[in-house]
């Protein structure tokens, strides 16, 4: 884990979501699922969780914390990269990228190494992002159960609080049954990183609870 100075060179909204280009050491970058946290004043005492989508010379693309009022050219003090990111299987040839409440901004980092090893991708959830690979396809949440029988690697992005809801969407589905690979991304505030193991991020799971800040955000299938 690292701590240094980062630069937001721009902003971008794209699909109705926005994203910033952070320009950083590469040792900072984070993988897809993990996240750097984010402060634009080494005192303040509140950092905001940055999540990767995808590459960028000189450093990375991120979404874009809802509550960040950022603006190219501001300094920021990073501290990364945290917590357990997306495993995506190297047999894995059929990926379903799940965004559950929200955009695929998370789940966009996913896309390029499921290309590369030459799986089919499916984004599923909301409306097509702008500027997608013309081989990824574009499902709508109803069409969530004929991924689950098609995809050979599933990845969610889901809040805490609609985890619940989406147990129940999934109802008796075992994909370890079928020998698929599974992983949620489970959002919830992370403001100390797990350097204070404050339990702002407490998630109920197997057998008991677990942190996502640093035993998640993303999680496997045996764990919910």
């Amino acid at each position: 884990m690292h701590t240094e100075k980062g630069q937001i060179l721009e902003l971008i909204l794209e699909d109705g979501c926005p994203y910033v280009r952070v320009a950083c050491s590469p040792n900072l970058v984070p993988t897809p699922g993990q996240y750097l946290l984010v402060s634009g004043n080494a005192d303040s005492p509140l950092s905001l969780p940055l999540f990767y989508a995808d590459s960028a010379s000189q450093g990375f693309i991120a979404a874009a914390p809802e509550s960040a009022d950022w603006n190219p050219g501001l300094v920021l003090h990073l501290r990364g990269p945290l917590g357990r990111g997306f495993r995506l299987p190297p047999p894995a040839r059929k990926v379903g990228l799940v965004a559950f409440d929200d955009s695929y901004a998370r789940l966009r980092g996913l896309i390029r190494p499921a290309l590369k090893q030459d799986a089919a991708v499916a984004l599923v959830g909301g409306s097509a992002p702008d500027n997608l690979p013309d081989d990824v396809e574009v499902q709508p949440l109803s069409a969530l159960g004929d991924i689950l029988e098609w995809a050979d690697y599933i990845a969610f992005d889901v809040q805490r609080e609609n985890l619940g809801m989406l147990r129940e969407r999934l109802g008796k589905w075992n994909p370890l049954a079928a020998g698929m690979g599974t992983q949620f991304l489970i959002r919830a505030p992370v403001p100390c990183g797990g350097i204070a193991e404050c339990g702002v991020c407490a998630v109920t799971l197997r057998p008991d609870w677990r942190l996502a800040c640093k035993d998640g955000p993303v999680f496997d299938w045996r764990e919910l």
